[in-house]
């Protein structure tokens, strides 16, 4: 004998359905409330947007070039009002074939320009001074003689990959008498560690635009 169970199921009730609906409803409102009003995850920002912040924040305030031929030298103050250091690893212009970052230093009764390894760090909210006899821009190679009144470009590149664009004046000055002509038509190999003739210590903030 084969025995065929049936399973009845019970109708809902109108109330108990429209009880079913409600809750359904309302488990779906709460669900999309809660993503809703969930805050969306911050993204970190691109690398290029970093370094337009960055450059953003510097400004090359008071710069000037010295009046010349061959070779001679970018000054003034290198500020940043960001909240992280700023390092200039190198500048580039149309004025010049070669350009380098330079400091002096100082040994025995000499004084010699050299180019800074690492390049210039202006610390965050601070300044990096650039003044004949220290800290300058050096620009060798000049595509032609900077004259007073002339207005050199520069493009200046940072380590975190920004750039910053800026002009100075080129003015007439009198306190720095180097001669480069011993260095001209030298290559970049024939340049790089030489010295930029040796001072007395005691004038060399006088004696060096370059």
């Amino acid at each position: 004998m084969t025995h065929t169970f049936v399973t009845r199921t019970r109708a809902l009730r109108p109330a108990q359905r429209l009880l079913a609906v409600s809750g359904a409803a309302l488990a779906a409102s709460l669900l999309l409330t809660s993503c809703a009003g969930a805050p969306a995850a911050s993204e970190p920002k691109a690398a290029s947007e970093t370094a337009a912040d960055s450059a953003s924040a510097f400004e090359l305030t008071d710069g000037w070039a010295k009046a010349g031929d061959g070779m001679t030298g970018v000054f003034g103050s290198l500020t940043n009002s960001g909240d992280t250091d700023l390092n200039l690893v190198s500048v580039e212009s149309p004025a010049a074939g070669m350009i380098q970052l330079h400091e002096t230093v100082t040994t025995g009764a000499n004084a010699t320009m050299r180019e800074k390894e690492g390049g210039f760090i202006v610390p965050a909210g601070g300044s990096f001074e650039l003044e004949p006899g220290g800290n300058h821009i050096m620009f060798m190679d000049l595509a032609e003689p900077l004259l007073a009144g002339d207005e050199v470009k520069l493009t200046l590149n940072f380590a975190d990959g920004s750039t910053a664009k800026t002009s100075v004046l080129v003015k007439d000055y009198e306190g720095a008498q180097e001669n480069y002509e011993d260095v001209e038509g030298m290559d970049h190999g024939d340049m790089e560690g030489m010295d930029h003739g040796d001072t007395d210590a005691g004038a060399s903030s006088d004696e060096h635009a370059g």
